[in-house]
């Protein structure tokens, strides 16, 4: 069957329907379905996508293609609204750029089904809904009705409230009072009165995450703040914008234009005139709050809202819900999930990047309280006539009041969402649960009377390539997915793993089974664990249930009674699945696994120790061997071997804490001696963004030094406010680090730092030969690239192919160059498998070139938005591709020692 995934789209979410296009485009079943990608623009033009682009980072990465977008001072990102007004020979010139334009009269041709990962407005509002039932394609999710009604939160207070569910009070204010109102202050205190505080102003048919604020004190200027951040709109004053420097009002463009942190565009002055790109407001607020200029200028998206929704503060624990339907069409709610954050509001950044939220499924209460919650969110699934599926959120007060205010019919679909969290609690890897999802929603649109004998049809083709599926599933390679450890990567080695887990669980070749590796630097222990242990937050909630379950704790009792309640649809979909964890020796291992697939960062994993206790046992692995590895995990013998090659490398010394805490005046004094600041400083044997800093000052590095040579695990308070850790980041405890000197420019006409991937096979002569991708460009945010920004979808921005030179001729001569020198490193450190190699490249004067290597991962990281992937696509290979290259390397490289 050919499923049409329809993401991206003109809403302010419109990147996270991406991801979760992608998501859907790599995790289904491939025995069962042919994924047809069809990109929405933001103006609502669909386009039938050449996959290539799919594993692109962000939709701005590749549209509109950058050889259309006009030649600005900046080079800023822009989306194709800001092209302006467009004829639709320019529309149909820019989709063929990256695939097809398509129209809705087509879409018949190309799939059979439609599978929406859209958001907001547009997308999740009965719109797209209502396209697809007038053209006669059944779609997934609910109907239309249900759909308007999930996203207009002022019409779900009105069915709340007539339905019986308590709703905290609110108010609407509409964009006219706003304006009208002369006494604001007065208006305040009025709501103040009403609703007490803290209030809640919501944008009200945004995603749940968009236009929200929580003002605790009554200050009136957060308090237009919050309405302005509601209304998309925002005033700037002269005196504001004229404090700032060059680069300041550069940044401040930036953020005020993205459609998730600001306002967006385009955008309309008080005067009406109609700004549409970047750079034409950074020149209209420059030409404005000229000498001579107004006091401030008020700017409005055209997209605006026209109300903002005011509500009484719910002091209570937040959760989430995905409510399914069984055969029978009958509520499930899965199990609550607790949303415990950093900060007061679960935005759209701790909701979607894992690490900066922690999800507790179930939420941590007495069983009667999870039982009510869930009768709770099944009462108002049947109530607001939605089907298939929801993610229905809410709060529980201490006293035991259960609030539900944000019904949704569509979730977000990245690895990391309650959608495939909760599921997994009812044995569903992500892949059945997208089976399910089309399964079920081709059930409910046949009730819908349209089209029933053909929809009749592929419901019955579907059943029947499920049972020949379900037949043959256990006739497939077992690849055994380790992930975890216990290094300050391990949360990305559990993307990383799980990544890998649904790339091959979809797969008509291989069965993945994950195993989890835990421990510390004296032992480790491999552990095989169902798929919702699996899917849990982060490495530490994965440890702590193994722990619990290796103490004997019981499954939890409303765990128990959802799996009795799903149990059909866990036949149908999953069959039998492992129950709790098992603990496993490399003897087993070799029993259960054809193959090994390391997903592991740091140590063990990239320092040989496990490619040492696989080869024992004859299990094929992916990545380098046992001595090469060993040489990768040390930055300090990587560049010293490089450097004895005629590599260049970055000057660099070992700093060892012996030497700290013998004399640390002259420990420091020898660093500065051999060493001018800024330069950097990083654990000489961990992974490749682990404790990362630019160093500064002298205080600054006895701030580093501290917090790497300490010896308790806490990170003391004073050091980490110098260095400015962020949220949650890790520094290792080492007994010594590696100093670099800060690679420059140096005079070169053109400077980059770049990310480049490899893969190996074998030759007719059974020797190794190299394949090496289309370098990334990367871009960070901070003084150097951090985890979130090389692994995480949505953080840092990677340009692939790397700008080497605006002339295409002459970028592919420097790419070329730097290949060849990529190429040269690995057969040097004698990398088998895949890598990454980082480095810096400079283009001097005379058009020489010259790459700088930073350092060599023999096991990169593989979440789902790494660049490698974007890397590997520009040669054909589709993140499953590129993963079945690695094993059948690894595989047959077993077969050669063996032979």
């Amino acid at each position: 069957m050919k499923i049409g995934i329809i993401f991206g789209g003109p809403s302010r979410e419109r990147e996270i329907s991406f991801a979760g296009g992608r998501t859907v485009f790599d995790n289904l079943d491939k025995s069962l379905f042919e994924a047809v990608p069809v990109f929405a623009d933001s103006l609502g033009n669909f386009i039938l996508l050449d996959w290539h682009y799919i594993y692109k980072g962000t939709i701005r990465d590749f549209y509109p293609p950058v050889d259309v977008l006009p030649n600005t001072e900046h080079g800023l990102q822009m989306y194709l609204e800001s092209l302006g007004q467009l004829s639709e020979e320019e529309l149909n010139d820019i989709a063929s750029r990256v695939g097809k334009r398509i129209h809705p009269h087509q879409f018949k041709e190309l799939f059979d089904f439609a599978f929406l990962t859209l958001h907001g407005p547009y997308g999740e509002d009965g719109s797209i809904q209502g396209l697809l039932e007038w053209y006669g394609i059944p779609y997934s999710g609910s109907g239309i009705l249900p759909s308007a009604i999930g996203i207009d939160k002022i019409a779900q207070k009105a069915l709340l409230q007539q339905h019986g569910f308590a709703t905290p009070d609110y108010r609407i204010l509409s964009l006219q009072e706003w304006h009208a109102t002369q006494n604001r202050a007065a208006l305040l205190d009025s709501l103040v009165a009403d609703l007490g505080l803290p209030l809640v102003l919501k944008a009200p048919h945004q995603g749940s995450s968009i236009g929200v604020s929580i003002i605790k004190e009554k200050n009136l200027q957060l308090f237009e703040e919050a309405i302005a951040r509601s209304l998309f709109t925002l005033t700037i004053r002269k005196s504001e914008w004229s404090s700032k420097s060059a680069a300041q009002q550069l940044n401040f463009i930036k953020t005020l234009t993205d459609i998730r942190e600001g306002i967006g565009l385009p955008v309309q002055t008080q005067d009406g005139k109609l700004v549409y790109a970047p750079e034409e407001l950074l020149s209209l607020l420059s030409g404005t709050f000229s000498e001579n200029g107004p006091e401030t200028l008020t700017l409005t998206n055209v997209e605006s809202e026209t109300q903002v929704l005011i509500e009484a503060f719910i002091n209570g624990r937040e959760f989430s819900c995905i409510v399914v339907q069984d055969q029978a069409g009958l509520p499930v709610a899965l199990p609550p999930t607790e949303i415990k954050k950093g900060g007061e509001v679960f935005d759209y950044r701790s909701k979607y990047l894992p690490g900066l939220s922690r999800k507790i499924t179930p939420i941590d209460l007495p069983t009667d309280q999870i039982q009510e919650i869930r009768l709770q969110c099944e009462r108002l699934y049947t109530s607001l006539g939605f089907n298939v599926y929801a993610r229905l959120d809410g709060f529980i007060t201490e006293a035991g009041e259960i609030f539900l205010n944000d019904p949704n019919t569509t979730s977000g679909m990245l690895p990391s969402s309650f959608f495939f969290h909760q599921a997994a609690e009812i044995g569903l890897n992500p892949s059945q649960f997208l089976t399910y999802i089309i399964r079920t929603s081709l059930a409910e649109r046949v009730k819908s009377g349209k089209n029933t004998a053909y929809l009749t049809g592929l419901l019955k083709k579907l059943d029947t390539a499920m049972a020949d599926e379900r037949a043959h599933r256990h006739d497939k390679l077992r690849v055994g997915v380790i992930m975890g450890g216990y290094s300050s990567e391990r949360h990305i080695s559990v993307e990383s793993g799980r990544n890998i887990y649904e790339k091959l669980s979809s797969s008509t070749k291989y069965e993945p089974i994950p195993i989890f590796l835990t421990g510390d630097q004296d032992s480790h222990q491999l552990y095989q664990i169902p798929i919702n242990i699996m899917l849990k937050d982060n490495a530490d909630d994965i440890r702590e249930k193994i722990e619990a379950s290796e103490a004997g704790v019981p499954t939890h009792p409303v765990l128990a009674q959802i799996k009795e309640a799903a149990s059909g649809i866990t036949r149908l979909y999953a069959g039998n699945s492992l129950q709790k964890p098992q603990r496993l020796t490399y003897e087993q291992l070799q029993g259960l696994v054809d193959a090994v697939f390391i997903a592991l960062h740091g140590r063990p994993g990239e320092d040989g120790e496990l490619q040492t206790e696989l080869e024992k046992f004859h299990i094929p692995y992916n990545g380098s061997g046992i001595q090469s590895s060993q040489v990768t995990i040390n930055k300090f013998e990587t560049n010293k071997i490089l450097r004895q090659n005629g590599v260049p490398v970055a000057d660099h010394m070992l700093a060892f804490k012996k030497d700290w805490q013998e004399n640390p005046q002259a420990f420091f004094a020898q660093i500065e001696q051999n060493f001018r600041y800024p330069f950097i400083a990083k654990p000489a044997d961990d992974g490749c963004s682990s404790a990362v800093k630019k160093i500064k000052t002298r205080e600054e590095l006895e701030a580093f030094a501290e917090l790497i040579f300490r010896s308790q695990i806490e990170i003391p308070e004073t050091p980490a406010r110098v260095l400015k850790l962020s949220f949650k980041e890790e520094v290792p405890l080492k007994g010594y680090f590696l100093i670099e000197n800060l690679i420059s420019r140096e005079g070169a006409k053109h400077f980059l730092e770049i990310t480049g991937g490899l893969l190996t096979s074998y030759g007719p002569d059974g020797r190794t030969q190299y394949e090496i991708f289309e370098a990334s460009e990367a871009l960070a945010e901070g003084e150097v690239l951090s985890l979130e920004e090389k692994f995480l979808a949505g953080e840092g921005q990677n340009i692939t192919p790397a700008r080497y030179a605006r002339d295409p001729e002459e970028r592919q001569r420097i790419s070329d160059q730097v290949k060849q020198d990529l190429k040269r490193v690995a057969e040097i450190l004698r990398i088998e498998g895949y890598a990454r190699i980082d480095a810096f490249v400079r283009v001097h004067p005379d058009d020489s070139v010259e790459t700088i290597i930073i350092e060599v991962n023999s096991l990169p990281g593989m979440t789902p938005a790494t660049c490698i992937f974007h890397q590997t696509a520009i040669n054909g290979y589709k993140p499953y591709d590129f993963i079945d290259r690695i094993l059948q390397f690894g595989m047959e490289r077993t077969k050669k020692v063996i032979s």
